[in-house]
């Protein structure tokens, strides 16, 4: 191994066990609070949860596999299985975000119809048309055998082998990636844009208000009146800052990959098998960001988390109180024999 594949099976390992990490601590918050169990966006951050868990698990270990020992991991069938897992779980995770956004966006725009409009059987609806949507490519690369071993990824992914099928295979990958990849990011930008517009709207009305009334106390003191101004100022880049956020670490982990695919199969520009690898980390990265951008930094989560956390040191404390008087007795009836 050259010092690019050390560095790259180390990036790996570091994606591995944060996202492993990050992602079992949503699933033991969703466990844990009944509140977030009972909001619809907690289906979908559940399932998102899942696809990143799985791919975690067992697609992250064989890529650091294929780079460690450039070969495929296991046999055919196996490779073929990883491979579709692989395809499903991705487009499934996009779709996923799409949901979300589109929760956030009927959350915000149409605040009173919400609840008539989101509910757990509208939710499910949903999450069934992400399963059949994303099982729905891998099933026909699978029949067609496009699936296999890609050298320059380090991954079970789609492949083709036959050169003869080569144009019936980039009409394929296209449209995959035109009603994955391309569908959630036009999704993704449109719900949160109108997110955007709404609450820059409220933070007009808000600042008009606040203005208003730092004119009418006249003997307010400066210190008040900057603290007041720079939370004005905090409330119109926070909305910014979240949607920006949400947008750009979807369009950072996987344009770069798609991008990768497609130009590969134009076949005009050779493509770096390193750069291959890190595309594909790039893309893995999403399953490690997901639970911060999506959970733990809300607020909900974080309560969630300090709940847990003051029940076990509570646990703990009662456990080392009840230990402290247990051998206090047990000398008291030492001294008295």
């Amino acid at each position: 191994m050259n010092i690019w594949e050390v560095i790259l099976a180390f990036l790996v390992v570091v994606l591995i066990l944060v996202s492993l990490l990050s992602n079992v601590l949503v699933l033991i918050c969703f466990l844990y609070s009944a509140d977030i169990r009972k909001q619809v966006p907690g289906l979908f951050i559940l399932n998102l949860t899942f696809s990143n868990l799985v791919m975690t698990v067992l697609n992250m270990p064989l890529t650091l596999a294929g780079i460690i020992y450039k070969n495929q991991p296991g046999g055919d069938q196996f490779c073929h299985l990883v491979g579709f897992l692989e395809t499903f779980l991705t487009t499934n995770s996009m779709l996923s975000m799409a949901a979300l956004s589109i929760d956030r966006w009927i959350a915000v725009v149409f605040p009173l119809s919400y609840h008539s409009k989101m509910r757990y059987k509208d939710a499910a609806l949903i999450l069934s048309y992400t399963w059949l949507h994303a099982v729905s490519f891998p099933i026909v690369a699978a029949s067609l055998s496009w699936v296999g071993f890609h050298h320059l990824y380090a991954s079970c992914t789609l492949y083709n082998k036959r050169s003869e099928e080569r144009t019936q295979f980039v009409i394929f990958t296209g449209v995959f990636h035109l009603l994955s990849f391309l569908l959630s990011l036009i999704v993704l930008c449109f719900t949160y844009l109108k997110v955007l517009k709404v609450a820059r709207f409220h933070c007009k009305r808000i600042d008009v208000i606040t203005m208003q009334t730092l004119v009418l106390l006249v003997d307010i003191h400066p210190s008040v009146r900057e603290r007041c101004l720079e939370e004005q100022k905090r409330r119109r880049q926070r909305a910014t800052k979240k949607i920006s956020t949400f947008i750009g670490t979807f369009i950072l982990c996987f344009a770069p990959y798609v991008i990768t695919r497609l130009v590969e199969l134009s076949s005009v520009v050779p493509i770096n098998s390193h750069w291959g690898v890190i595309s594909k980390c790039l893309a893995y990265s999403k399953a490690v960001s997901d639970p911060f951008v999506y959970s733990l930094l809300r607020h909900q989560y974080k309560k969630t988390w300090k709940d847990i956390i003051n029940r076990i040191l509570k646990r703990s404390s009662i456990n080392s109180s009840a230990l402290t008087s247990e051998s206090h007795n047990q000398n008291i009836l030492q001294t008295t024999e």
